[in-house]
């Protein structure tokens, strides 16, 4: 049974995770013709929406995640786990470590 969220704030990321959503690319292309969706690429671009605490590693060290809310990272093209939000919308939640950079403009 899967249960449909309605909003990425009812998700709260524990330990090292990051929730994230790509940025959507332009389904137009410059010359102005729409793209189907399923040409569309998925970008490895993505806003962080929410950050987990951190975790305690096996010294007694806190350590906690690299990135915050409204940092735009570089996420892998696979991987992460995908939730759905409504009908068309989803977000997809990483570990810290997965992250492969933070975009610094």
């Amino acid at each position: 049974m899967s249960t449909l969220l309605k909003s990425a704030k009812s998700i709260v990321p524990l330990l090292d995770r990051v929730l994230v959503q790509r940025v959507k690319a332009e389904a137009k292309t410059a010359s102005g013709l729409y793209l189907p969706e399923k040409n569309v690429e998925k970008l490895n671009q993505a806003t962080v929406l929410a950050v987990g605490p951190g975790f305690t590693d096996s010294n007694g060290n806190k350590v906690t995640p690299s990135v915050k809310p409204g940092d735009q990272v570089l996420i892998p093209q696979f991987g992460g786990s995908t939730i759905k939000l409504g009908k068309e919308d989803e977000v997809v939640l990483f570990r810290d470590s997965e992250i492969l950079a933070k975009i610094v403009e």
